[in-house]
This record gives C-alpha cells, sequence and structure tokens, in this order.
C-alpha cells in the first residue's frame, strides 16, 4: 500500500503484520514517534487563523474517546514506538478531568515526555496541579503584545489572562517555555520586532508559525503567507545578523536568537519551507481518528476499533499500518489541499 483514503475499521487481520517491539517506520525509514492528541473540537477562543467566525459545529460528547479509551489508545501507541505526546485541542484545558488524564498517561510505559499546546486562559490555575500529575512543559499562543489587537485575532481573548498562565508556568517549572505566534501579513506583522524583543528579556524560545491553508480558513492562509526568510530579514535588519542555534532534525522549527539574548527563535515553514523529510509525528483527532499528515486527509478510525472490542496488540498493529503508509509530506505545491478539517479539529 502506499496511502490511505479516509477510513473505517477493519478486522486487523486483514492488514499485514508488523513485528512488535520495533521502533515504528514508515515506508521511508522516517522513525515516527510523536503523537499530537487533541482532547477536543471545543475552544475558549475563535482565532481568524483557526477558527471561522461562524458555523462551527462541534463533536457531541459521545462521539469523543473517553478518558479511559484515549488512555487504551495511548498504551497501543506506546507499545508502537511512540515516546512524545502533546496535548492539544482546540483548548487541551477544556477537557474534563484533564490533570487526571495527564497523570494517567504519564503513567504509560513508554511514554518520556508529555507536552502541551494552550491558549493559557486556565493555565494560571491549573499550572501546579498540571505539573504534579506529570506535564513536563507548553507552548503557549500569543499572537500580540496589544490587548485590543489580541482581542480582535482571537476574538474576545484576554491577554492579561494568557500572561498571568505564562507566569505561572514559568514558576512551577513547566520549561523551558515555547511561545508560538502565527504571523498573519496585514494583521500582526508589524508585531514581529516586539514579539522576537522578549527573547532578550526571558530565556523563553519564540516561534513564528506561517498560516497554513486548512478548512475554514484557506482564503486567509492564501493572502497572509509571510515566509522565514522575510522574517528573518526583517528581525536581523533590527537586531543585527541572527545566529544559527542547535537543530534537532525532527524539530520543525529553524532555530536561531538574537545575539546576546538568553532566549531563542523559532520559525516554523510548513508552507514556504516544508520540513517533511524529517517528519516524525502523526496525530490523533478527539474523537479517535490517527490523522497521518497535518496538511492531508488520509486518516484511521481507531474509536471504532476500540469500540468494536480490538485489545491492545490488535490496536497496536493498526497504528504500525497507518505509521508505515504514512504520505511522505503533503501535497500543496499540486494544489492539493485538506478539506475534511480545520485546525481546531487536529490540534496543529
Amino acid at each position: 500500500m502506499t496511502g490511505l483514503a479516509p477510513i473505517t475499521f477493519v478486522e486487523p487481520r486483514s492488514y499485514p503484520s508488523y513485528a512488535a517491539d520495533a521502533p515504528a517506520l514508515d515506508s521511508y525509514g522516517r522513525r515516527i514517534d510523536y503523537l499530537r492528541v487533541s482532547l477536543t473540537d471545543r475552544c475558549n477562543m475563535r482565532c481568524v487563523y483557526c477558527m471561522p467566525a461562524v458555523g462551527m459545529k462541534f463533536l457531541p460528547r459521545p462521539e469523543l474517546l473517553t478518558n479511559e479509551e484515549l488512555v487504551t489508545v495511548l498504551r497501543a501507541a506506546a507499545a508502537a514506538g511512540f515516546r512524545k505526546i502533546r496535548l492539544t485541542g482546540g483548548e487541551p484545558m477544556l477537557r474534563y478531568e484533564i490533570v487526571e488524564l495527564v497523570r494517567a498517561i504519564k503513567s504509560i510505559p513508554g511514554i518520556e515526555h508529555i507536552a502541551m499546546t494552550t491558549n493559557a486562559l486556565r493555565l494560571g490555575k491549573l499550572a501546579g496541579p498540571l505539573k504534579e500529575a506529570g506535564l513536563d512543559r507548553v507552548n503557549i499562543s500569543i499572537d500580540s503584545l496589544d490587548p485590543q489587537k489580541f482581542r480582535q485575532i482571537t476574538r474576545g481573548g484576554s491577554l492579561d489572562d494568557v500572561w498571568a498562565g505564562v507566569r505561572a508556568a514559568d514558576e512551577v517549572g513547566l520549561r523551558p517555555i515555547k511561545l508560538n505566534a502565527v504571523v498573519v501579513r496585514g494583521m500582526n506583522d508589524d508585531e514581529v520586532i516586539r514579539l522576537a524583543a522578549l527573547t532578550t528579556e526571558h530565556p523563553w524560545e519564540f516561534r513564528f508559525i506561517e498560516v497554513m491553508p486548512l478548512t475554514g480558513v484557506a482564503g486567509l492562509a492564501e493572502e497572509g503567507v509571510i515566509s522565514t526568510a522575510e522574517l528573518v530579514a526583517r528581525i536581523s535588519a533590527h537586531f543585527g545578523p541572527l545566529e544559527p542555534y542547535g537543530q534537532d532534525p525532527s524539530d520543525p522549527a529553524r532555530r536561531y536568537r538574537i545575539p546576546g539574548a538568553p532566549g531563542k527563535l523559532g520559525f516554523i515553514s510548513a508552507v514556504t519551507d516544508p520540513f517533511c523529510a524529517t517528519c516524525n509525528r502523526m496525530r490523533l483527532t478527539a474523537e479517535g481518528r490517527l490523522h497521518l499528515c497535518l496538511l492531508r486527509d488520509d486518516e484511521l478510525d481507531l474509536r471504532a476499533a476500540v469500540r468494536s472490542g480490538a485489545g491492545q496488540d490488535e490496536i497496536e498493529q493498526l497504528i504500525r499500518h497507518a505509521v508505515y503508509v504514512k504520505p511522505w509530506g503533503h501535497g500543496l505545491p499540486e494544489g492539493v489541499l485538506p478539506t475534511l478539517r480545520g485546525m481546531s479539529q487536529l490540534g496543529g
């Protein structure tokens, strides 16, 4: 097999058998060991690059994986070689019993690291309990340092609440803290220098992310993409030439540092400078579909497997099969756009 259309569960015996206790490799030899897990498609913001202003339909709760079902899937994923889990959404801290869920995931043999991408609106209260439960660190979205513009971009979010979350995360040790901004031309690109300057004051990593053409915001993406080359040129013109910083081959960010700064800069360019050759990740949607590539529609329905009574070994084989047929990369250069899901349904 060379690829998957969006498919549902079939009997595991109809799939090839993959060796247990071995790293999960795709057909291109990439080791896939990083799973981004969407806990909910709901969010307490409505960011313009993530959701349309109206028309969102959220999943009924019975369609979501229960915490018990999710832990079952993650035990199988760990057995298949996944080592790093990132909890995403929507907004992951809207998930019921989030602290207990983090504790349960941390106890799974083989899981070495749990991170979370959050808008931080609830992090001020939950940073301590989440750290105690086993959360290792957080990425926090902050697209503007101007409170009014922040409200406009997020359609109602409070910048003060986000900063309270950042401070709480720093105080309890959810480090290294990474801050994310989706940069859109004409929306917040005039703040690039101010955002980058945060790394001259704090030992944080600030990441600039290209807006991506997902369902509901494709028009914004087409008009608003700013390349990494342009961002680096702007920042260098202000601070001087940026210093390249050590690069993890599986990290999608190109990393630099402003000379003398305690923090770092990262640039994630899925559109203009894709990193498919070193991709090590897959995504699990809140309703239990294994999504093979962010910018493609290929999926495998694991919820159906769990609710059909499949055991951990069978689910592990399904996951290994999905890993093996993972596409090489997205189809944007050929004009292939994803149509099934928006960003809030995938967790980025």
